[in-house]
C-alpha cells in the first residue's frame, strides 16, 4: 500500500509547490480539512516556517527560507523511510526531457515568429500553429501517465498530476487557450511547474542549477 504523508507535512509542502496561496487553496491541494490546515499553518508560522502577507485585497501563505529547509528535511526523511529515493531519481531523469518539450510548447503557445519579428506574440489566429502545439502537449500528456504512476507508487502525494494535466489539455483543445499556460488557472503549465517543484523539493535539488 502506498504510504500517505502526514497532514502537517502536506500543509507545509502545499505552500512550497503553490508558491503563494490562501488557506482554502492550501487545504484543497491535498484534500485536507481547512480548519486543521489553518492550525498547521499557524503552528508553522510560529516556528518561522511560513508567513502570511496581504496586498491589494488578497492574502496568502509563503515559505520562509527556514520553512524551505524544513520542508526539504522532512521530505528527505519521508523518502528514506519508504525507500523510494532511487525510484524518484529515476523518474526525475525521465521527467527532464519532457520538461524541455513542455517549455518549448509553452513558448510556441506564447510566440509565433514572423519574417520580421522572431519574438512576435502568438495571437492564436493560425490554427495550424496552435494545433501543432496542442499535438506536442498531447504527446507529453501520454508520457506523463506512466511517470505519475511510478511516482504515485512511492508516495500518495505524487498522485493526480497526470489527471490534472489531461483536464487542462482537454479544456485547451476545446478552445480555452488560457488552460495551456496561464498561472491563475490549473493550466498545463501550472500543473507542470508544481510537479517540477515537487520533484526538486523531494530530492533536495536547486531549481536554478537544473537543466
Amino acid at each position: 500500500m502506498t504510504p500517505d504523508s502526514p497532514p502537517d507535512l502536506l500543509a507545509l509542502h502545499a505552500v512550497r509547490i503553490t508558491g503563494f496561496a490562501d488557506t482554502p487553496v492550501i487545504a484543497q491541494r491535498y484534500g485536507l480539512d481547512p480548519a486543521e490546515t489553518r492550525e498547521a499553518l499557524l503552528d508553522a508560522e510560529a516556528r518561522g516556517w511560513v508567513e502570511h502577507t496581504a496586498f491589494a485585497g488578497t492574502g496568502g501563505w509563503s515559505l520562509t527560507e527556514r520553512g524551505r529547509a524544513e520542508d526539504e528535511r522532512r521530505l528527505a526523511a519521508e523518502l528514506a523511510r519508504v525507500g523510494g529515493a532511487d525510484e524518484v531519481r529515476d523518474a526525475y531523469r525521465a521527467f527532464l526531457p519532457l520538461n524541455a518539450l513542455l517549455l518549448r510548447a509553452c513558448t510556441d503557445w506564447q510566440l509565433r515568429p514572423t519574417a520580421g519579428d522572431r519574438l512576435a506574440v502568438n495571437d492564436h489566429s493560425d490554427p495550424v500553429w496552435d494545433a501543432g502545439v496542442l499535438h506536442e502537449l498531447t504527446g507529453i500528456d501520454r508520457a506523463l501517465g506512466p511517470l505519475a504512476d511510478r511516482l504515485g507508487g512511492v508516495l500518495t502525494r505524487f498522485r493526480g498530476y497526470d489527471t490534472r494535466f489531461t483536464t487542462a489539455l482537454a479544456r485547451a483543445r476545446a478552445g480555452e487557450s488560457a488552460w495551456v499556460d496561464r498561472t491563475d488557472v490549473d493550466s498545463c503549465h501550472r500543473v507542470w511547474f508544481e510537479l517540477h517543484e515537487d520533484l526538486i523539493a523531494t530530492l533536495g535539488l536547486d531549481r536554478h542549477t537544473q537543466p
